[in-house]
Order: C-alpha cells, then sequence, then structure tokens
C-alpha cells in the first residue's frame, strides 16, 4: 500500500515540475481580429460636424425600454442613480454632472456603440445607440422625448459644457478665465494663482 501511495505521489510532482517548467508565450493569447471585426470599429467620428455618424435614428420613447433592458442593471433605472457595476450617468438637470458635461453629443453615440453594454460591447443596433443617446440627453433635460436622433440632428444638439474646455480661440488658452475654469468650477488650486507664488 505504502509503495503505491509514494508512486503517486512521486508522479504528480513529476507532472507539477514539467508543468511549470513550460513558459506561457504571449502569442498564445487572443487571436487575430476579423476583417469584419475591424471594420465594425474602424469608424472615426468628427465630434463637432458629426461627419462619419452612421445611418439610422431614434427618439427618448424608443430608448427607455432599451435603457431598462441593457443598461438599468449598471446605471440605475434613470442612469441618475448609478447600479451595481457603473456611476450614475446623467446629472441633476442644469448641472454640468454625468453626460451633460460631455462637450459633444457624438462622443456620447460613440462611447455607447464601441464599449457598451458591458460585457456585450458592440453588440447595439445603430438604431439602438441613437435611442440611448436620445434617452440620455432627454433625461438630462438637453433634448424634449419626441425629439429624432439621427447622424443630422445629433451633432446641432448644444451640449451645456461645449465650450467648458477650450476657448474657441485657440490662443487664449492659456487664459485660465476663458477655459473651463470660467465659472468658478475648477478642481483643486487655481493654476493661475499657483504660478504668482
Amino acid at each position: 500500500m505504502r509503495l503505491s501511495n509514494l508512486f503517486v505521489v512521486a508522479v504528480a510532482l513529476a507532472a507539477c515540475t514539467t508543468a511549470s517548467a513550460q513558459k506561457a508565450n504571449p502569442d498564445d493569447f487572443g487571436r487575430p481580429a476579423t476583417a469584419e471585426e475591424i471594420a465594425k470599429l474602424d469608424i472615426s467620428i468628427n465630434p463637432v460636424t458629426g461627419a462619419e455618424l452612421p445611418p439610422g435614428k431614434g427618439t427618448a420613447k424608443e430608448g427607455a425600454p432599451i435603457f431598462a433592458a441593457k443598461c438599468a442593471v449598471c446605471h440605475g433605472p434613470t442612469g441618475h442613480e448609478g447600479g451595481v457595476l457603473g456611476n450614475a450617468i446623467v446629472g441633476p438637470k442644469g448641472t454640468r454632472g454625468g453626460i451633460q458635461a460631455v462637450p459633444f453629443t457624438s462622443t456620447i453615440w460613440d462611447f455607447i456603440n464601441r464599449a457598451m453594454p458591458r460585457f456585450n460591447e458592440g453588440t447595439l443596433t445603430h438604431d439602438q445607440v441613437y435611442a440611448l443617446t436620445a434617452v440620455l440627453l432627454f433625461r438630462a433635460g438637453i433634448i424634449n422625448e419626441d425629439d429624432v436622433m439621427d447622424a443630422k440632428s445629433l451633432p446641432k444638439i448644444q451640449m451645456p459644457n461645449r465650450n467648458g474646455f477650450v476657448p474657441s480661440d485657440l490662443k487664449e488658452i492659456g487664459d485660465f478665465e476663458k477655459r473651463a475654469c470660467h465659472l468658478g468650477h475648477c478642481p483643486g488650486p487655481d493654476p493661475a494663482k499657483a504660478k504668482s507664488k
């Protein structure tokens, strides 16, 4: 009996030693992307003009059931609350919190299209992405519930923080009064005052 137990232990140790001696090859991880997968993500949307936004359309009414089914578990029932796996994404109306801080609506559309829903990224149709963008904009108080969002209307939406990052004249970029700090909402110390010390 003892000899057979020792034999089992010896075989197990030999197997472990052999397995640990083999190094993982980084080329063995993942797989090459297919041409279809690359084409789906190979888009560049101009944030200001919305050029390259694909065809499709949606309203907040159409987006509400999609949000409930695919987004609420992470972001809460309305997007104001946050959920199990995600933060609140809609700030209070009239504020620059949540999506209201994003300067361009095309950025919201692009993020939803590429990165949502979590663990099923890239599975939404373009109509669903337009509808989800619409429902977020509606819940933020930026558009009406029946406004149709598409490649032409989406870039025309003026976001509350559209001019909050850089001045329209880039020569004034060093002037903190003409950048995001112009309303006094800068986090941390005022960089202009820090330089004078």
